[in-house]
C-alpha cells in the first residue's frame, strides 16, 4: 500500500497532475465558438450562421435580415486572406445588451478587396451553457 502511494506520488511529480485544458476557460471556449461561426460566414452560409448564433442574436434580427446584412457587408470584401487573433476580453455587461457572460474577440483580418480590417465577434454564454455568437462587426 505504501509502495502504491509512493508510485502515485512519483507519477504525479514526473508527469504532472492532469492539466486543465485551455478550452475550459471562457475566453478559449468563446474564441473557438467565434472561429467556428466565422467559418460559416466566410463560406457565405449565412442561414446556418444565424441558426448557430445566440438566442439573443436570433431574437434581435430575423434570419432573412441577417442574410441580407451579412451578404451586403461581406460580399464587397471578397474572400478571406488571413485572420489573426488580436484580443480576447471577458465581460459581464455590454452596452445595449442584458448582463451575462460575453467575450469580445477581435481579429486583424485581410480580405481579397480589403487588406486590413478588424473583425469583432462577441460570443455569449447561452442558457444551454454553450458559447454562441451574439454580435459581429467589421471595421
Amino acid at each position: 500500500m505504501k509502495l502504491t502511494a509512493i508510485l502515485l506520488a512519483i507519477t504525479l511529480f514526473a508527469f504532472g497532475a492532469p492539466a486543465t485544458s485551455s478550452a475550459e476557460t471562457p475566453e478559449a471556449a468563446a474564441e473557438s465558438a467565434a472561429l467556428a461561426w466565422l467559418t460559416l460566414v466566410d463560406a457565405g452560409n449565412y442561414a446556418q450562421s444565424w441558426k448557430d448564433a445566440s438566442a439573443l442574436f436570433r431574437q434581435s434580427v430575423s434570419e432573412s435580415q441577417w442574410q441580407s446584412a451579412a451578404a451586403a457587408a461581406r460580399a464587397p470584401l471578397g474572400a478571406l486572406i488571413s485572420r489573426k487573433l488580436q484580443s480576447v476580453t471577458f465581460k459581464n455587461s455590454l452596452p445595449g445588451a442584458p448582463d451575462g457572460e460575453y467575450v469580445v474577440v477581435q481579429f486583424a483580418s485581410s480580405f481579397e478587396h480589403k487588406a486590413s480590417a478588424i473583425e469583432t465577434v462577441t460570443p455569449m454564454k447561452d442558457p444551454d451553457g454553450k458559447w454562441h455568437v451574439s454580435g459581429y462587426y467589421i471595421k
